[in-house]
């Protein structure tokens, strides 16, 4: 039963923003919805992400977690992997792609990032009850940046996928 509300929850949050623009009569680029694969954005995404992640990993080195990922099978790692693509392009599309555009409508962008990130990061208890969940509220900084920057939310849909493969590594969910 929870896998189908989970089913159902991300299929709801993955699918809002696209049937709120057709309903509108809006452009889907207009919430940057339509993934454009530019070389250099894609590189300076992969960049930056290098960089956060470099800068992270010298303190997930000494959290005090017992059992990192690498105790897992190679089929729960991949699996662990699909579920974090799956979680980077539902979670970018609603929250960086519908409802950031939303509020930046209403408000400048570093206030609508940073409102979009107390709903994000909260949202992530759900799944992971620990108060670390919390900590996603920082690169959710970052996404919000990358797509206020490149106007597409493809950029901010790598750097969570990227950061969910290390999280997988550093921070397993007990689950």
């Amino acid at each position: 039963m929870r896998s189908l509300a989970s089913l159902a929850a991300g299929a709801a949050l993955l699918y809002w923003p696209y049937l709120w623009c057709w309903i509108r009569k809006e452009d889907i680029d207009t919430y940057g919805l339509r993934w454009t694969f530019d070389r250099k954005v894609v590189f300076h995404t992969l960049l930056v992400t290098a960089t956060v992640l470099l800068l992270l990993t010298p303190i997930a080195l000494y959290w005090p977690w017992d059992v990192l990922p690498h105790h897992h099978s190679f089929r729960e790692i991949t699996n662990m992997a699909a579920s974090g693509l799956a979680a980077a392009i539902i979670e970018e599309t609603f929250f960086r792609g519908w409802l950031q555009t939303i509020l930046r409508k209403k408000m400048p962008a570093v206030a609508a990032i940073c409102i979009v990130n107390m709903i994000f990061a909260p949202s992530h208890l759900i799944v992971s009850p620990y108060l670390i969940s919390l900590a996603t509220f920082f690169p959710g900084l970052i996404m919000g940046a990358l797509r206020e920057k490149y106007d597409n939310i493809l950029p901010s849909i790598i750097f969570h996928f990227c950061g969910n493969i290390w999280a997988i590594w550093f921070f397993p969910s007990p689950f």
